[in-house]
């Protein structure tokens, strides 16, 4: 028996450093396709596009694949819908607004407001873009350039690149991060990144660096590292290249009478703000629309259905949606810069309890859905808008209360 023990023993110490050799050397396989996929693969491209032979070695010298980054597919694995809840919306949306992290926004925000005035005058000035939603955005990205880039760029936007769900993409913002290097716009020391890529106090990807990085300080160079003019303005110019309309709000929180319906929400399905009006929704806390707001078009949006408040939201909404695609980034930024502008009032409308759902989950429930012939906007396990709003018309066909929101139920009848 005891040599029985022993035995076992033994047999465990070995399995256990089979195991142990195992990862390291998977990761070492990994490394060496990486290795030759960026002289076969990479090379070639970035030298066609000027990269010269120096910039590139420098770029990938000491670099691997970091396996531990999210959305990585490995050689030979197939993509897979995470169970983690990183996303807001798999649970309250009305957690992404903890008074801990809108109030660092709006505090920090309004204090660099006086500091910054003349220079967030000018940007106004030139972009039309409001001091607060500039200001939000600093803060929301970088708490206002105090975040620590803990990733280089390279390794990150490289193992993407080789590995993501999204490679034509990153590929993209790889290359572009090469010609940042290439035209001395950064050296290669700075060019630290989020887990995701971005770079800088804006948070930008590469390609967004190029086409919207500005030189507001007149120095000669777009320094969206160390710049607060350079970082403020590159914002405003990132915005409106996108669309912002000079002039017109970002919404409005509005109060929903129960006889309208939560499906009619979304950019696709716009009226005049009149014409809500007349629907019987109004302004939360009884403010009238303002008068040039009221003949241009909103767009009713719920990003927790009937369990949270409700918004009338202008084109600009959407527009704070391409700097991250987002429904609750978007309504954080604009109602983070209502409050540096005017005080921290908080939502009139009260964020409800939802079911906590995995994205696996939401997947589910919306390929049931498109069975029926639903548009849910893709079976990505991310509840948009069109995801909200198809629910909410199946609740109605099927006798339900219209939340037009994911919960346990909708989950289980659509398996």
């Amino acid at each position: 028996m005891k040599r029985l023990s022993s035995l076992l023993s033994i047999l465990a110490a070995l399995a256990a450093a089979l195991f142990a050799f195992a990862i390291p050397a998977s990761a070492a396989k990994i490394d060496d396709q990486f290795q030759v996929w960026l002289i076969k693969d990479l090379w070639p491209e970035a030298k066609a596009k000027g990269i010269s032979k120096a910039t590139f070695d420098a770029a990938f010298s000491g670099v691997s694949p970091n396996l531990k980054l999210p959305d990585l597919v490995l050689p030979g694995e197939k993509p897979k819908t995470p169970k983690t809840q990183h996303q807001a919306e798999f649970g309250s949306p009305g957690n992404y607004f903890a008074e801990k992290t809108l109030g660092a926004v709006t505090a920090g925000g309004r204090s660099r407001a006086g500091a910054n005035a003349k220079t967030l005058a000018a940007i106004e000035k030139r972009f039309g873009v409001p001091a607060g939603v500039v200001l939000a955005i600093w803060g929301r990205e970088s708490g206002f350039g105090a975040a620590k880039m803990p990733y280089d760029a390279f390794e990150v936007l490289g193992t993407k690149a080789f590995l993501a769900t999204r490679k034509d993409m990153f590929r993209k913002e790889l290359l572009a991060g090469l010609e940042m290097v290439e035209r001395g716009l950064v050296s290669r020391k700075a060019m630290r990144s989020s887990w995701a890529g971005a770079l800088g106090q804006p948070q930008f990807l590469p390609t967004s660096f190029l086409e919207h990085a500005v030189d507001f300080d007149g120095d000669g160079r777009a320094d969206i590292w160390n710049s607060t003019p350079d970082t403020l303005a590159s914002i405003a110019n990132y915005l409106v290249h996108y669309g912002w309309v000079k002039g017109r709000d970002w919404g409005f929180e509005v109060t929903l009478p129960g006889n309208v319906s939560c499906a009619l929400e979304g950019p696709d399905r716009g009226k005049k703000i009149a014409d809500w009006t007349a629907l019987g929704i109004t302004r939360a806390g009884g403010k009238p629309f303002p008068q040039n707001e009221a003949r241009a078009e909103g767009f009713l949006m719920m990003p927790a259905g009937r369990n949270g408040p409700a918004f009338i939201v202008t084109p600009n909404f959407y527009v704070l949606k391409e700097y991250n695609e987002s429904d609750v980034y978007a309504l954080f930024i604009g109602h983070g810069a209502d409050r540096i502008a005017s005080g921290d009032k908080r939502f009139t409308g009260a964020w409800g309890k939802v079911d906590g759902l995995y994205r696996s989950d939401v997947a589910s429930m919306q390929r049931g859905l498109e069975k029926l012939g639903y548009d849910v906007g893709g079976a990505d396990g991310l509840p948009g808008f069109k995801t909200r709003r198809s629910i909410g018309d199946w609740q109605a066909k099927n006798g339900q209360a219209a939340t037009c929101f994911p919960d346990k139920a909708i989950v289980e009848a659509m398996r």
